[in-house]
């Protein structure tokens, strides 16, 4: 009785134990997948960055979706035997995973891998915190210098094919980071107050006022006139002044908002003015930025005539911080990396990220706005489907 008494607690705490099992092997299990999707896109990144490199064209895949199925059985039981019982228990696991890849090809390749990056996204990187300088150094063609009135006067190219004009397109983003990193630079959309022809000589109805509300507009009264006029809140396109353009009027903002406006959508206008803080370094214009394609293309062709090289930065300039030479420093070595540096192997050889706080930030970029390019994939082509 003793021994039946002692089999059935055995039998109990291994039931709890197997409980306990799946909930540890599931665990494991995700985290053992975001870790191998993670690491697979960061090597993808390198890895066309190596195929740009050696001229060949990039190809992208994305893993869409993982479903994995975990089956978890116990076996237990008492076998009559001479000279007692005997507790027979068993307890298996099974994991089918099922991962769905999709290679990223025709309009999803050339909306996401070869357009150029609109504004917005210049302005999120910017916002979240990273340095305005090495969101230029990376996601920025060149500046096209305008004249007040939007004429073109000429373009400063951010490639080291070009030497003077690579060298005053890194003096003008150390000036800009100096401006940020002291607090004296603002970088956003602008907003304004936008007023239509539509006007009531009497107040508005309740209709109105809803037909109004339903369009983001609202009715107030008119200046001057005694009547009514309709008007909404406006949030235009990014800008980067050494002002505060709140200070303006919706008149002077909605102004400046025209002239961003002139500008393709991967343009981002650039105010600096004599009278604030920096304006004895003034420039206006606009940074044209790359596509994701151009940005891998960058950091691929640093060798030779292409290499990137140090620059000095303006005696107008403050301290804006780290200068490296290269925006993004990728190593490739005969040999694997030691440690969790990213880095993937290609043609033999292995393309790893550099070991220094600024080149592990700039991946780190690179990587986020690879995030922002390739996530909708839900109508690309067919996808691949691995049973494993």
């Amino acid at each position: 009785m003793t021994q039946r008494l002692a089999a059935a607690g055995l039998l109990i705490a291994v039931l709890a134990l197997n409980g306990c099992f799946g909930g540890v092997s599931l665990n494991e299990a995700v985290l053992s997948y975001d870790h191998t999707v993670s690491r697979l896109e960061r090597e993808i990144l390198l890895v066309n960055i190596a195929r740009l490199g050696n001229g060949l064209p990039v190809h992208f895949t994305v893993t869409s979706s993982i479903a994995a199925t975990f089956d978890y059985q116990t076996n237990a039981g008492i076998a009559a035997t001479f000279p007692a019982e005997v507790l027979d228990l068993g307890v298996t696991s099974a994991e089918n995973p099922t991962l769905t890849i999709v290679p990223i090809h025709g309009k999803q390749f050339t909306e996401r891998i070869l357009t150029p990056l609109e504004d917005a996204k210049f302005d999120f990187l910017v916002y979240q915190g990273s340095p305005i300088d090495m969101v230029m150094r990376l996601m920025a063609d060149g500046i096209e210098v305008q004249t007040r009135e939007g004429a073109f006067a000429r373009f400063i190219l951010n490639w080291p094919t070009h030497p003077a004009e690579y060298e005053e397109f890194r003096r003008i983003a150390m000036q800009l980071a100096w401006l940020n990193a002291t607090r004296r630079l603002f970088v956003g959309r602008l907003s304004f107050l936008e007023t239509t022809h539509a006007r009531l000589r009497t107040p508005p109805t309740a209709a109105d006022v809803q037909k109004a509300f339903e369009k983001d507009f609202r009715w107030r009264p008119a200046a001057g006139d005694g009547g009514y006029a309709l008007e909404r809140r406006v949030t235009g396109r990014v800008v980067i002044t050494n002002y505060d353009p709140r200070t303006l009027s919706d008149a002077e903002r909605q102004a400046l908002n025209a002239r961003a406006g002139a500008n393709p959508g991967n343009f981002v206008l650039v105010d600096i003015r004599p009278g604030h803080p920096g304006g004895d370094f003034p420039l206006f214009g606009a940074l044209k930025l790359r596509s994701l394609n151009m940005i891998l293309s960058f950091v691929a062709t640093d060798h030779g005539a292409s290499r990137e090289f140090d620059v000095t930065k303006d005696p107008r300039t403050g301290d804006s911080g780290p200068n490296p030479r290269r925006a993004l420093g990728i190593e490739v070595t005969e040999h694997a990396p030691p440690g969790v540096l990213p880095h993937a192997r290609y043609g033999g050889r292995y393309y790893t990220v550099a070991d220094t706080p600024w080149d592990r930030q700039a991946f780190t970029l690179l990587y986020q706005l690879f995030q922002m390019t390739v996530t909708d994939v839900a109508s690309v082509g067919v996808p691949i489907t691995i049973s494993k």
